[in-house]
Formats: structure tokens, C-alpha cells, sequence
């Protein structure tokens, strides 16, 4: 079992810069996926950056150039550095993991509880 813990929300103005933090707790190996997410118009939570299997970082458009995805390996923890903030990314922000299984044979998901940040204009 995997636990997320988020950390780095709260009250921001726009254009200031800050960092959000998920460390995983836990059994935290065999890992395909480690990202952010928010939600979104039309949908239920959009990708907002993440590390995939292969090393590649991805970022939604709409936070490329803005937002820097790192990661710690010997503290199972990421960090999403997020620059020059707009109000329209006020959002809760869930951290997910996705780890193989091989007793399971199949994939695992694990949300963190997610975390308010408010952009303020």
C-alpha cells in the first residue's frame, strides 16, 4: 500500500511562484506513473505534469513554461515548482501514483487527498 501526502497549498497572488510537495509513503517501488492533477472544464481531473515510464516528464499546455516537475527518488517525493501563477490556476491539486503489481498481476492507483491553492488577482 501507497499513502500521499501533499503539501504547499494555500494563498498566493498572481504572478508569485511556489512549490507544491507529494511525498509517498509506503511500498513505493515498480513505478509507471507519479503526477499532479486538478480539476477541470469538462472533465473530471486533467493531467497537470507528470513523470511516465521512460524517464519523460509531461505538462499540460497550459502550464508549459510555467510549471517544473522534479523528483526526489530517495524521498519518494516530487515537487511541482509552479512560476508566474494566474488566477485560472486556482484549483485543488491531487497527487497520484500509479505503481505495478506484479502479485496483482495489473496496475495500482493511489490519490492523495488533494490540496486547495488560490491564486489571488
Amino acid at each position: 500500500q501507497v499513502q500521499l501526502v501533499e503539501s504547499g497549498g494555500g494563498l498566493v497572488q498572481a504572478g508569485e511562484s511556489t512549490r507544491l510537495s507529494c511525498l509517498a509513503h509506503g511500498s513505493a517501488f515498480n513505478i509507471n506513473s507519479f503526477c499532479w492533477h486538478r480539476p477541470a472544464p469538462g472533465k473530471q481531473r486533467e493531467l497537470v505534469a507528470d513523470f511516465s515510464g521512460g524517464g519523460n516528464t509531461n505538462y499540460a499546455d497550459s502550464v508549459k513554461g510555467r510549471f517544473t516537475l522534479s523528483r526526489d527518488n530517495a524521498r519518494h517525493t516530487i515537487h511541482l515548482q509552479r512560476n508566474n501563477l494566474k488566477a485560472e490556476d486556482t484549483a485543488v491539486y491531487y497527487c497520484k501514483l500509479i505503481q505495478w503489481r506484479p502479485d496483482l498481476r495489473t496496475s495500482a492507483d493511489y490519490w492523495g487527498q488533494g490540496i486547495q491553492v488560490t491564486v489571488s488577482s
